[in-house]
């Protein structure tokens, strides 16, 4: 016998009637029947149920085995250039974590809206729904922040690289601290993914959120990187943990030939323009471990002189991710 669901039945009033006829109220399924319903759509091959992402409680006392402190951070702005654009919202949340990179509770959340300089574009109201009659007179709270972040040993964004140059023109309070960026520091495709923005996933992993608000992004993040910790490879966080506390070497090919551009840009080399502040040339991070091979690298293939003398500076979490 085949079984039939009706998804549009009210678990008090029954079927919907005739036309004409008092509308029913309806209600959710209870979760037993929700669970029947989300299985039976599953079996059939033809579906996928996404779970909407729930922000965690913050916890009114942490376990006490997570002694680390981090923070996972989000931030809408004005535009792309930390120079010259403004932040208009954070989000983040604070959360403790054991050394093996195990993630414990969530113990305090915040979010803060603030009113740039200039009327919000247009298309960043499209993309956040953020206008400029919500940050009319609203200030982020850089005390509340403070308490945040301070006792932070790591902060996490899923683009650090963009995060963490308009967090540090908002405020000192976020110099001198670790970061990780759990974009390019999780080896996404060996887990089965094709991407890395934070949309893509979060829906490959079973769920959705409401994208480009700061906070709720948070939330979407945290789950993503708190995910099945039984796998092989282990939580996401984890990983990132891990990668955080690994120490990489910046070298820079100063000088080197223009008809080597080619060359260098397809072994992952990025060109820098001198306006950050770094030297006008191209560059690559690479570990400790490839430091050598790299630079006899240079000497043979690019600059053909065995004396040949790159820049070379050493980056940890502390110093990764800066403008």
């Amino acid at each position: 016998m085949t079984q039939q669901f009706d998804f549009f039945v009210s678990e008090q009033t029954g079927p919907v009637g005739p036309p004409g006829s008092a509308k029913p109220e309806r209600r959710p399924p209870d979760a037993a029947r929700e669970g029947e319903m989300i299985r039976h759509l599953q079996a059939t091959g033809r579906y996928r149920v996404l779970t909407k992402i729930e922000p965690r409680p913050v916890a009114v006392i942490p376990r006490p085995e997570f002694l680390l402190r981090g923070v996972i951070l989000d931030v809408e702005t004005t535009g792309l250039n930390h120079r010259s654009d403004e932040i208009i919202e954070i989000g983040a949340i604070a959360f403790t974590f054991g050394p093996s990179g195990t993630i414990g509770d969530v113990t305090e959340i915040y979010s803060g809206l603030q009113q740039p300089m200039n009327p919000i574009p247009a298309e960043i109201t499209q993309l956040t729904g953020i206008t400029d009659e919500m940050v009319a007179g609203k200030m982020i709270d850089t005390g509340t922040l403070r308490a945040l972040v301070e006792p932070a040993d790591l902060i996490v964004a899923h683009n650090a690289g963009f995060d963490r140059p308009f967090c540090e023109a908002f405020s000192p309070l976020f110099s001198g601290k670790a970061w990780a960026c759990s974009a390019s520091e999780i080896d996404w495709m060996a887990r089965g993914m094709e991407g890395t923005k934070l949309g893509y996933l979060i829906t490959q992993s079973g769920y959705f959120h409401e994208a480009h608000r700061a906070l709720d992004d948070c939330f979407a993040l945290f789950e993503l990187l708190a995910a099945r910790p039984d796998v092989p490879r282990g939580a996401p966080f984890a990983e990132l943990y891990a990668a955080s506390r690994r120490s990489f070497a910046r070298i820079f090919a100063e000088h080197s030939p223009f008809d080597m551009k080619d060359q260098l840009k397809a072994r992952g080399y990025r060109w820098a323009d001198g306006s950050d502040g770094q030297p006008k040339s191209w560059w690559i991070d690479v570990a400790e471990d490839s430091l050598e091979d790299e630079l006899k690298y240079l000497r043979a293939e690019i600059y053909c002189w065995d004396e040949a003398d790159p820049l070379v500076s050493r980056l940890t979490a502390f110093e990764r991710f800066r403008a």
